[in-house]
């Protein structure tokens, strides 16, 4: 089981939300409802999980292939239906740019891997958006 509490922060439509260990997220909602960019919305954290997920994945699976992985980033890019209520994510992209002393092929096999088979958040995802994927070595 996984537990998380959330908490409004103000009167507007700013929370907080933590885990069980105590590491904390700050969501607020658009401006147009009262959001004062004082955090993530919803949706982003949505991307920012997928990003998470499938990262902490290629790491290990890039580890396990023994890969010399310096850095990995990432940015990922959500496309929502125009009008639509609720406006939830219909194509999702995400790209990785990596470094260091990496074969090519082991880099693609650890993506196809985490998307395809382990990442958990873009196994939710995908049963409502297209998921699309590139990636860079620098």
């Amino acid at each position: 089981m996984t537990k998380v509490k959330m908490k409004r922060v103000n009167d507007k439509v700013h929370f907080r939300a933590w885990n069980t260990s105590g590491n904390i997220a700050s969501m607020d909602g658009s401006p147009g409802i009262g959001g004062q960019g004082k955090g993530v919305r919803p949706m982003e954290l949505l991307l920012m999980s997928m990003a998470g997920c499938s990262s902490i994945d290629i790491v290990t699976i890039l580890q396990k292939m023994r890969q010399n992985l310096k850095n990995l980033d990432v940015e990922v890019e959500g496309f929502r239906e125009e009008g639509a209520i609720p406006a939830v994510f219909t194509k999702i992209h995400i790209h990785y740019i990596l470094s260091g002393d990496l074969k090519e092929a082991k880099v693609k096999e650890a993506i196809d891997m985490s998307l395809g088979k382990y990442c958990s958040v873009s196994k939710m995802l995908e049963k409502a958006a297209e998921i699309t994927s590139s990636y860079e070595i620098v």
